[in-house]
């Protein structure tokens, strides 16, 4: 289970229900959703943040299965890739609002340092705007392949990462190549990252607040990171499935 339909039960997560005019509509839905929650013999939920909005929104019990992250993938990188000097942070997903990469701009702006962009989106124009007006170079790397993005991955002094997600698989991938990860402490992060382990995480969304926690990524092993990471490999996510199906299974 993804999550109960944001548009409906979380409007300041989807602007598609945040308008006062569905206010009423968004009631009714939230009816209709319950109702129709009811019929389902057991939920899988892909976090403990899902989860714990099944339980508000549904009143119904989910086991949490994490998504399957191809770590392995991103481990076996070529030397010439795990090799690299980690030199800038790196910014990676769908350019749109919630995202926040404008304050990962304003992030490496206020550290020092070097950004790399990896996605594509809408906000792309006034992404490069926000770039132009930084102290750092920011490069965009638009649409890049699988292998590219593992190399990007490998040569990141850090992920950085200031998104509430449900789960998030981009923080696992750059973990499997032993990149640490600063991001907010909110949603899948608090499952996915080890704070002061794996990376760091914070309650702000200050671009000055990341800056002490850039200087300490030196404390960081990370070996850490990559094992971290496996824990929500395919191997892993189909023996927690599997399990799940048989218990569900049980008459």
């Amino acid at each position: 289970m993804h999550s109960p339909a944001r548009y409906v039960w979380s409007p300041d997560f989807d602007g598609r229900g945040s308008s006062r005019l569905l206010a009423l509509p968004r009631r009714l839905l939230q009816a209709a959703d319950v109702r129709l929650s009811r019929h389902v013999h057991a939920y899988a939920a892909n976090s403990e943040e899902v989860r714990a909005r099944i339980a508000r929104f549904w009143r119904r019990d989910a086991t949490v299965v994490n998504p399957p992250v191809d770590t392995d993938y991103f481990v076996s990188a070529p030397a010439a890739d795990r090799e690299q000097p980690r030199d800038y942070l790196l910014g990676v997903g769908r350019w749109i609002p919630y995202k926040n990469f404008d304050l990962i701009i304003a992030i490496a702006d206020a550290a020092g340092l070097p950004l790399v962009i990896a996605g594509s989106g809408p906000e792309e124009t006034a992404l490069r705007r926000a770039a132009q007006r930084a102290s750092v170079a920011v490069t965009f790397e638009v649409r890049p392949d699988r292998d590219r993005l593992r190399r990007l991955y490998w040569g990141a002094r850090a992920l950085v990462f200031p998104v509430h997600e449900d789960f998030g698989m981009i923080p696992v991938e750059a973990q499997a190549c032993r990149t640490p990860v600063l991001g907010l402490r909110r949603g899948g992060l608090l499952e996915t990252v080890i704070d002061a382990e794996t990376g760091f995480l914070t309650d702000s969304r200050d671009p000055a607040a990341y800056v002490p926690l850039v200087r300490r990524l030196d404390e960081l092993a990370p070996e850490r990171a990559a094992a971290q990471a496996s824990r929500f490999s395919t191997s892993e996510f189909a023996t927690r499935m599997g399990a799940w199906i048989a218990e569900a299974s049980r008459p």
